[in-house]
């Protein structure tokens, strides 16, 4: 079980996964982003889509993992348990269960689109399986399918099932996941739709953008929470829209370059920094943000 008390990390970055120049993971960067993610107090989420797990090896997965568990940063640590095959991502369990590790993100099979009792016989058994609680990843725009509430509903019953990550974008659909799961924790998977979502119940985010701005999202985490961020809303939207004009996570890993975050802003093919080609947008945003922190 974890080490942590979950509730109280409203914010969790889907950390990106740092290159280097010749395309392979840079751990001394990785080392850095896990402290600065630590510091601010965020919870950690390794090798979702942000984190570009799928285009990652085995090997590579389980070498990111035993790395970041033996740096053991002062934070919690959630892991993605994403694909197609169940054997392969039950041995994938089994072999994350054995390390000091916090917490699963479960995401449906990838292309299967699978209806709501393929849905339901799916988490069940990645579950039933678990050491650690989970949060199971509603992303309707990668995986095809959206997750049928009353299938979720069905798994209430299941001790790890701790959490939802709604990712639809879709406000009526966060109602109806509200209504079907009342004692399940949902998170706001979409960095902009924070606060409105806070109004229907949401207790935090999973962010890409804290992976540029580990603090001063941190900030705007607890002022949604605390429906005091009000005229400052507007200027988080239109700040981060730049981190969203092409498929996640290449701008922000374009960001994080420019910041000198990361040594490079290579990605794992189909997906390339090359897809942004101005860069002004970004560091304009960049510039936004931090006026904004400086003055809270």
């Amino acid at each position: 079980m974890t080490q942590y008390d979950l509730s109280n990390y409203p914010l969790w970055t889907a950390l990106v996964t740092p290159f280097n120049e010749r395309g392979k993971v840079d751990y001394n960067v990785l080392a850095d982003l896990l402290d600065q993610q630590a510091v601010a107090g965020n919870g950690i989420l390794l090798l979702g889509s942000t984190g570009e797990g799928l285009a990652l090896s085995a090997n590579e997965q389980k070498k990111i993992v035993r790395f970041v568990c033996q740096h053991s940063p002062k934070a919690p640590i959630m892991v993605a348990i994403g694909g197609y095959n169940l054997e392969s991502q039950l041995d994938w369990l089994e072999y994350c269960n054995q390390l000091p590790i916090d917490a699963y993100l479960l995401a449906a099979p990838l292309y299967a689109k699978p209806g709501p009792k393929g849905q339901e016989q799916w988490f069940k058994s990645l579950l039933e399986h678990s050491n650690h609680p989970c949060m199971i990843y509603n992303v309707p725009s990668r995986s095809g399918v959206d997750l049928c509430p009353q299938a979720l509903a069905n798994l209430m019953q299941q001790p790890m099932f701790w959490a939802l990550k709604e990712a639809s974008g879709c406000a009526q659909q966060f109602k109806t996941f509200k209504q079907a799961l009342p004692n399940i924790a949902i998170f706001s998977g979409e960095d902009a739709m924070l606060a409105q979502f806070v109004e229907l119940g949401a207790v935090g985010l999973v962010s890409v953008c804290a992976n540029a701005w580990p603090l001063p999202t941190k900030k705007y985490v607890e002022l949604c929470l605390a429906t005091t961020i009000g005229s400052d809303l507007p200027l988080w939207q239109q700040s981060i829209a730049p981190l969203f004009s092409v498929a996640n996570p290449i701008p922000i890993k374009v960001l994080m370059h420019q910041q000198q975050r990361i040594n490079s802003p290579n990605l794992r093919l189909p997906l390339t920094h090359h897809e942004v080609d101005e860069h002004q947008a970004l560091l304009d945003a960049n510039s936004q943000i931090e006026q904004w922190f400086s003055q809270q």
